[in-house]
């Protein structure tokens, strides 16, 4: 039993062509077993994969399919009709375009927060010291695109700040902004402090104390077109409980 714990979004994008399969949770005995998809923020990559195998050994005969992008992008396929069981997105306003069509079953919860922080590669070669220093005329910095939660955030952050950012390119997530600077293409990248950590010696991480000024909520829900619902609200309970707040905490993550 394997997921895929990095789907890229050709993946999600095939996951819409699937035909879903008959609920098998619970069993007569009241066990779970079955199969559920989670659609997760790209920034969630390390922890929901954790997680999903911490549920899966708590709950044998279940299983855990995890599909990963920017929000923004899942939000979009669940409202074009992709199967999915449960959406946990970087932000509030994502998860807005799902309740608003009323995609979901049930209130989304809260279950985690996350700031920016500048990733610079090892040795901060452009000697970036804080959120101004990104605007430099020769600094290729790169940011997340508006859209995306860290997109937004940067957007909030420099507009309180007052600096005016020319990045080099806007990706999808924070997983390709963090791939620019890991592989050289960018002098910084800004993406969350969670993303920094995980990162280990790969990247440098570079605090600002603009970050305050647009500090990221992650909510999650389960889907009305799930066709696992009691393992779908058994995850996000697993989730949003105990279990997920360690893990979440050692990743880095607030508390919601």
């Amino acid at each position: 039993m394997r997921r895929s714990a990095g789907v890229a979004l050709a993946a999600v994008l095939a996951l819409a062509g699937c035909a879903a399969q008959p609920a098998e949770a619970p069993t007569a005995d009241g066990s779970l077993s079955g199969t559920i998809t989670v659609f997760a923020a790209a920034s969630l990559t390390g922890t929901f994969t954790e997680l999903a195998s911490a549920f899966e050994a708590e709950h044998p005969g279940t299983e855990v399919e995890l599909a990963f992008a920017g929000s923004s992008d899942l939000a979009t396929q669940i409202a074009e009709g992709a199967p999915a069981d449960v959406f946990a997105s970087a932000d509030t306003r994502n998860m807005a375009k799902v309740t608003d069509a009323a995609l979901n079953a049930g209130d989304p919860v809260d279950f985690a927060t996350n700031s920016l922080e500048i990733a610079v590669p090892p040795g901060n070669p452009a000697g970036i010291a804080g959120f101004a220093d990104l605007a430099g005329p020769d600094v290729k910095v790169v940011v997340c695109a508006p859209a995306v939660p860290c997109g937004a955030a940067t957007v909030a952050v420099a507009t309180a700040a007052g600096v005016e950012l020319a990045p080099v390119s806007e990706e999808s997530s924070v997983t390709d902004v963090l791939g620019k600077v890991t592989s050289g293409e960018a002098d910084a990248g800004l993406v969350y402090v969670t993303d920094v950590l995980a990162a280990g010696d790969a990247v440098e991480g570079i605090g600002f104390d603009e970050a305050g000024e647009a500090v990221n909520t992650y909510p999650i829900v389960t889907l009305g077109d799930s066709v696992e619902p009691d393992l779908a609200r058994a995850f996000v309970d697993f989730v949003t409980g105990a279990a997920g707040r360690t893990v979440l905490a050692a990743a880095g993550f607030g508390a919601p």
